[in-house]
């Protein structure tokens, strides 16, 4: 143990010679300078555990660490003995803790959230969100421990990608980060998801609305171009029964055969391609029938009902339907593949008056009971297979109309 002594000053330290042997200089308070033969001056602090045996801590080198941060990590070991901690172990404590944190790094937490909730979304939008991980995400705070990111970091990284005008993509990615935060709370591996704390610090989405047409009187000249279409029999089917089943266009190109029962009039989407993870059932009319009827010689054998011009291994392109449409001289202002939906939704209310919820329910939107509850995707069945039998009967009118 050092000798008591007054307290050490900058100008004795500085100019403390080595001997032959190390010596300590003290300051008080247990803590002293060990000066060693070769010249190196480390601070120390000797202290007493609980247990009453004897043990020192290191706060480091002079003058890496000067007299007064010494004597402040001084103080903060005194505080902790004081309240029965031990120095010398909390610092292996954290120590071990700053490991563990920079072992999971948020790439490495969010590589696991995406693996273990693969199986719950498209494999299209797994690779999308893997994208945009990879190339707005990870080269910024990805190496970070994801227990201290602060939302600041994460807000600095939205922020490049705001700047690029992509607010809706920017919005996306806060998300994306908002469930690996909460991944990471669910694995102990953070406190919270930090991402809450920057509500309304982005720009707003501009309102946009996929290109549709509304009206009855231009919908009977579209099916009729739709069934006078002379491209690939494939894109034709699609564009023919995309307006039948008013899907979103990437579950009408990804259909599987395995999904339909043409016998039971019903096409069963599963959770994995849905929007709202949820299983969806698309009953069948007559003349949707027909169409799924044509294309089983040419595709019935593969796994998609829609595959790609090139492979039978992939589904149709995403730009098919909308080459198409371009085709037949509708541009991207006035009809898109997306846009079947909202002609649907449109004159399904406005036109045909029909059932608001029935409506919504057969766009796979989520629509709660009186009590708040999700309903599940066999709601009001009966009522919706009459719905788009009435739906597929009105377009034939339209169609008929303007031949």
């Amino acid at each position: 143990m050092p000798k008591l002594a007054t307290p050490l000053t900058d100008t004795r330290i500085r100019t403390a010679k080595p001997r032959e042997k190390s010596y300590t200089l003290a300051d008080g308070g247990g803590m002293y300078l060990e000066v060693s033969p070769a010249g190196s001056k480390v601070w120390r602090m000797a202290y007493r555990q609980q247990n009453g045996k004897s043990n020192r801590l290191t706060f480091g080198s002079y003058p890496e660490v000067s007299l007064s941060e010494a004597r402040a990590k001084r103080a903060v070991a005194r505080k902790q003995l004081s309240e029965a901690i031990d120095p010398a172990q909390h610092k292996r404590d954290e120590k071990s803790r700053v490991a563990v944190a920079g072992a999971h790094s948020f790439e490495v937490v969010a590589r696991a959230w995406l693996a273990k909730t693969a199986a719950e979304r498209a494999t299209s939008t797994q690779k999308k969100n893997t994208n945009w991980l990879e190339k707005n995400v990870f080269p910024f705070i990805g190496s970070l421990p994801i227990s201290s990111i602060r939302p600041a970091e994460v807000l600095s990284v939205l922020r490049r990608i705001e700047s690029r005008g992509a607010f809706e993509s920017t919005h996306k990615i806060k998300q994306l980060c908002g469930q690996v935060f909460r991944f990471g709370v669910a694995s102990s591996l953070c406190d919270r998801d930090v991402t809450t704390d920057l509500r309304g610090a982005l720009a707003s989405v501009p309102e946009a609305h996929f290109a549709a047409i509304t009206e009855p009187r231009q919908v009977g000249p579209l099916l009729k171009a739709i069934h006078c279409y002379s491209g690939h029999p494939f894109a034709a089917a699609a564009l023919q029964l995309a307006p039948l089943v008013f899907v979103r266009p990437g579950e009408l190109r990804s259909a599987e055969w395995g999904e339909f029962d043409l016998a039971a009039a019903e096409w069963r989407i599963p959770a994995a391609k849905m929007k709202m993870s949820s299983d969806h059932i698309v009953p069948l009319s007559k003349q949707a029938l027909a169409i799924l009827n044509r294309m089983q010689p040419m595709t019935g054998t593969e796994r998609y009902v829609f595959p790609s011009i090139r492979t039978s291994d992939r589904c149709m392109s995403e730009n098919t339907v909308n080459a198409a449409l371009r085709g037949m001289g509708f541009d991207k202002e006035t009809m898109t593949g997306h846009g079947f939906r909202a002609m649907a939704r449109t004159i399904l209310d406005e036109v045909l008056e029909e059932r608001v919820d029935l409506i919504e329910h057969q766009l796979a939107h989520a629509v709660k009971d009186p009590n708040g509850r999700a309903y599940n995707r066999t709601a009001h069945m009966p009522a919706r297979r009459k719905m788009m039998q009435r739906w597929a009967d009105y377009l034939d009118g339209l169609r008929h109309a303007v031949i």
